[in-house]
């Protein structure tokens, strides 16, 4: 099928493109791109007034597939993802069984392929069962199509032990993408202050991310090794990446939509739906990561979609499981947070959402080219509206969005050529 996209602002970070064009498609590819294409395609869309950036990449999510079932699937995370906006998704491996062999692995990429609405990379974990007792065979995993490795939602605690698997997966062309929690001073349910208090919960102590975080960046820096942070939260954590980048260290990290939009007082208002791991932080922490992101020190926004049921969230503050589901707001919580209020431009956007995440999975994705795949998000900027539990199609509806305004709304999702969402709920396999 043939796809002309007309009158699109294209924005694009690779190229440094902000302007208004014609993308004209074949295929999977995009084969032109010009102010004004002059042919008779197969479908036209007019995207008068809508924005056409690459494909938006999340590096960290959970399908909760296999095993957790109840909460969310590869196909109902698919189906979330894509109205998000988003053309790749890489699920880490929290799931039963774990993905530590290639038997597990390759079951998930089954499933991906036979739902086939985008481009599921699955990360496989760094110790069996994330027991963090003894190291994953990281060449079988890394042939059977892992993307990266994590323990995500446990630390690997031991220092020689992620320092050898940073070692292993490096030299595979592969890295290590951290959870990072000093488990002696991380229990409590919301970040530790006045607002813990105030609910009498106990508090996590920033210093569990920071330590770790201090730790991973140490054994990068002696060793020469890349490692991925994931989802920094405290101004330190920004302070000590920022800091090791200006020495040299090949480390990466990212952060999610809700660091850089509420702080911890949101606890007060959404209750168990503002709840998550790392938890939300204070008022200078969400300035940090801000900062974090306008100069460089973050690369990359993903979701950390952590789908929980609404009985599981029930069990109140100290209790409900940590989490929240991300894909659908991702993209308008950036615009409503970052952009309006600019922090950002969109530039910066496609490079923190599309650009360096590609770079940093080391896939050919990220950017909109003559030659290169169209996986593309077409969305409008300019649109307002209140966020709804009936406008979510996750399985698990956990979020502290529900009735916040939010602006920047996705129309279409364009996987390898393929449109796979349609604003209105229209969805349709890649091939």
């Amino acid at each position: 099928m043939n796809i002309l996209l007309k009158n699109g602002t294209v924005i694009d970070y690779a190229s440094n493109t902000e302007k208004k064009l014609d993308i004209f498609i074949e295929g999977e590819i995009i084969v032109k791109i010009a102010e004004n294409i002059d042919v008779s395609p197969d479908k036209v869309i007019d995207c008068s007034g809508l924005y056409i950036m690459p494909g938006m990449v999340d590096m960290h999510c959970h399908l909760r597939e296999p095993g957790g079932e109840h909460k969310e699937t590869i196909e109902t995370g698919s189906k979330s993802a894509v109205k998000g906006g988003f053309t790749t998704i890489c699920p880490m491996p929290n799931t039963n069984p774990t993905p530590d062999s290639a038997i597990v692995l390759q079951k998930i990429i089954d499933e991906a392929k036979r739902v086939n609405l985008c481009n599921v990379l699955p990360f496989a974990s760094v110790t069996k069962g994330e027991q963090g007792k003894e190291l994953v065979n990281f060449e079988e995993l890394i042939q059977a199509g892992a993307i990266g490795f994590s323990d995500d939602g446990r630390p690997v605690e031991n220092a020689r032990m992620i320092r050898e698997a940073m070692i292993k997966a490096n030299a595979l062309g592969s890295f290590i993408s951290e959870h990072c929690e000093e488990k002696s001073v991380a229990a409590g349910a919301i970040n530790a202050g006045k607002i813990a208090d105030e609910l009498g919960v106990e508090g996590v102590l920033p210093e569990a991310e920071q330590i770790m975080a201090a730790r991973d960046v140490v054994i990068a820096e002696t060793n020469q090794l890349h490692t991925h942070i994931c989802h920094i939260s405290t101004d330190t954590t920004v302070k000590t990446i920022r800091s090791a980048k200006q020495r040299g260290v090949k480390v990466t990290c990212e952060t999610c939509p809700h660091y850089y939009s509420f702080t911890v007082e949101e606890v007060k208002t959404s209750g168990v739906n503002a709840k998550m791991n790392p938890p939300l932080r204070e008022e200078k922490d969400k300035q940090a990561i801000i900062e974090g992101l306008k100069d460089g020190t973050i690369d990359a926004i993903i979701t950390d979609h952590a789908p929980h049921t609404e009985e599981e969230k029930a069990a109140g503050l100290a209790k409900a499981p940590n989490g929240i589901i991300g894909f659908e707001t991702a993209l308008a919580a950036t615009i409503t947070n970052l952009i309006v209020p600019k922090h950002i431009t969109y530039l910066d956007m496609v490079r923190l959402m599309s650009y360096n995440p590609s770079k940093i999975l080391g896939i050919d994705r990220g950017q909109i080219a003559e030659g290169k795949i169209a996986d593309l998000t077409i969305f409008n900027p300019n649109e307002s509206y209140i966020y709804t539990k009936e406008m979510i199609v996750s399985k698990s509806k956990n979020t502290p969005w529900i009735g916040k305004t939010l602006t920047g709304k996705v129309k279409y999702t364009i996987v390898s050529g393929k449109i796979v969402y349609e604003e209105g709920g229209k969805y349709e396999k890649c091939n």
